[in-house]
């Protein structure tokens, strides 16, 4: 994937660019949503160099850190390999490296925009998830900013809430919910664009 190589060399630049296109409080609102308890187990997907995983760690959640870039992974076990249960895996959504239905809590914030196919993602993560186990997503509305192709790598312009809420529905989700994060992701090479964030979450149920 092209993206692999854009991460891998941004890898240690990646903190300080990440703050100028998202705000800090998406993960917090990600946890509160899926109604996080210490203890359980919680993997973030396409976890680069560890926004997400740095708030389950406080929350002393266990956490299982995947992304396709070690360099990123590297970065973030530096950062945090001190701080709690951590484990990293260098692999891709298509094929995680974990049994199914082992995990408590499945989180990607703005991942889905990077790969080819969504739908086979969740697929994969809604394999993981116990029953019971809650799945979070964060990522954009559909836009058309082109130039965020190369730019940033993506593959999608966003998403219409309909595909995600599709997807989750494919992959025997419940209680799915998508709404308004009231933020926008900003683009450093252009203060012009800003783009809406919406999260969604769904529930695996007890068959």
């Amino acid at each position: 994937m092209k993206s692999k190589k854009y991460f891998d060399d941004v890898s240690n630049q990646w903190d300080t660019m990440r703050q100028s296109f998202f705000p800090d409080n998406i993960r917090e609102k990600m946890c509160e949503i899926a109604q996080v308890k210490a203890g359980l187990t919680a993997v973030d997907i396409g976890a680069g160099t560890g926004f997400v995983t740095q708030e389950l760690l406080d929350r002393k959640l266990r956490v299982i850190a995947i992304d396709q870039s070690q360099e990123m992974l590297d970065v973030l076990m530096n950062k945090f390999s001190s701080k709690g249960e951590i484990i990293c895996l260098q692999a891709d959504a298509y094929m995680i490296p974990l049994e199914s239905e082992s995990i408590d809590y499945v989180m990607a914030n703005m991942f889905l925009h990077h790969i080819e196919n969504p739908g086979q993602a969740i697929l994969e993560m809604a394999r993981i998830l116990k029953p019971g186990g809650k799945l979070v997503i964060t990522d954009l509305d559909r836009h058309d900013y082109e130039f965020l192709r190369k730019e940033q790598f993506d593959v999608w312009l966003g998403f219409e809430r309909s595909d995600i809420t599709e997807w989750f529905t494919k992959a025997d989700l419940s209680n799915i919910k998508i709404e308004d994060l009231n933020e926008k992701c900003c683009c450093e090479s252009c203060s012009s664009v800003a783009i809406n964030i919406f999260i969604a979450s769904a529930e695996k149920l007890s068959i």
